[in-house]
Parts: structure tokens; sequence; C-alpha cells
């Protein structure tokens, strides 16, 4: 399933959630003019790389990406789910949720592969965040996603609960599945996944402005 939008309107503007659109998209584009082996030096010394940990890459590695595809879909997804997070949490202390959950989600995966060389990059883990807060704060809001049906596509309304939880468990199950096999090479984070998301279900309890979840306030 791919997701195309939610069906609630952001009720402010949300400069936020545009502004880490822009950087990241800046940021991809500095990659796609650099030569190959330059980029993979780049992707070391501003990557992740668990087994020579620095506290800096946890914060740089989450403005990198791995081609197209991979920055399209993270940066759909903070759209999507984003700009209601930002409402309801406000400017300022959505920036900070998302750089402490994509923190966690970042030592989750050293925590699941402390001796992986390979860098960890992406937003992926800082958006899984964003997708947790959304549950807790729109349990029941519905998201258009593009599902493939044989050779054809249809667009179907599916429940937000439903969309993020056969997600987590998803993730859940390449997580486990990377354990039990114990290796330490790329391919998808799976553990940043779950603790981005874990820790935004659980941190929006202590960034959310409860003014704001009344209707008159909006007024």
């Amino acid at each position: 399933m791919i997701p195309l939008r939610d069906v609630i309107p952001s009720r402010t503007t949300p400069w936020v959630t545009l502004l880490l659109i822009a950087v990241n998209a800046i940021v991809f584009v500095h990659e796609l003019l650099l030569p190959q082996r330059e980029l993979v030096s780049f992707f070391l010394a501003h990557g992740l790389v668990p087994a020579h940990f620095s506290w800096l890459a946890v914060f740089s590695s989450m403005f990198l990406h791995d081609g197209v595809l991979h920055i399209g879909s993270n940066l759909l997804c903070l759209w999507i789910f984003g700009d209601n997070v930002e409402d309801r949490l406000g400017h300022g202390r959505y920036i900070v949720f998302y750089l402490l959950t994509g923190a966690v989600a970042a030592l989750t995966q050293v925590w699941a592969s402390p001796d992986s060389t390979v860098p960890l990059i992406g937003a992926s883990g800082a958006i899984a965040g964003v997708m947790g807060a959304y549950l807790v704060l729109f349990p029941h809001s519905r998201v258009l996603v593009l599902v493939p049906i044989i050779f054809f596509f249809d667009v179907i309304e599916v429940p937000a609960v439903i969309f993020l939880g056969i997600w987590f468990v998803m993730q859940a199950i390449g997580g486990v599945g990377r354990l039990a096999a114990s290796t330490s090479q790329g391919g998808v984070a799976f553990w940043a996944h779950l603790g981005g998301f874990l820790a935004g279900v659980l941190g929006v309890f202590v960034f959310r402005r409860r003014e704001r979840e009344r209707v008159e306030w909006w007024g």
C-alpha cells in the first residue's frame, strides 16, 4: 500500500515540515552532484556508522538518502503525517520532537547492530516517530492509499490505525528477521523504524499541546 494523503487538512501552515522537506531535498541534490567515490565518503563521514559511533552523525544521518525512491517515500510520508502533527504540537515543539525521535530511532538501530560498519542514513526513523504521534493524535483519521490489484491499481480509504498498524507489524517482522539472521549488512533499518515509532507514540504525550485539541482554539 502506497499512502497518497490523509483526510485531515492542516489548520496552520506547516513551516517546519516544509523546512525539513526542503533541507532533505537540498542535501539530496548535493549528493547527486558528487562522483560515486566522493558520495561513498560523504555517507561514511555524515552517516551513522554503529561501529564508529558519533553523536553528530546521529543527527546528520537523518538528512541523507540513497536514491530517489528512498527520499521520495520518506518525504511523502513526512508531508502526509507531519503537517497535522505539527498542528497539534506547535512549530517549536515539533522540531524538537522530530529530532529526538530520530535520535532514538538511530540509537535503536545501533543497539540492534552495534558492530555494523554500514552507514545508517535516512529520515525514516524520525518520520516513524511522526507516524507514531499521528496514531495517538488522530486515531479516527483515514488514509488514501494506492493498492495494486493484479495488473491494475486502485485507490482506497483505509483507517489510519489499520494502515499504521500494518506498517508497524511489517517493521517488527523485518527487525526480528534481521536479528535472527545476525547480519550487519545494509538494507532497511527496521529497528530504527520501530524505535522511532514507539518513541513517537510515547513522546507525543509530553510534547502535545492540549489546548490545540479544542475546536474553539482554532477560531
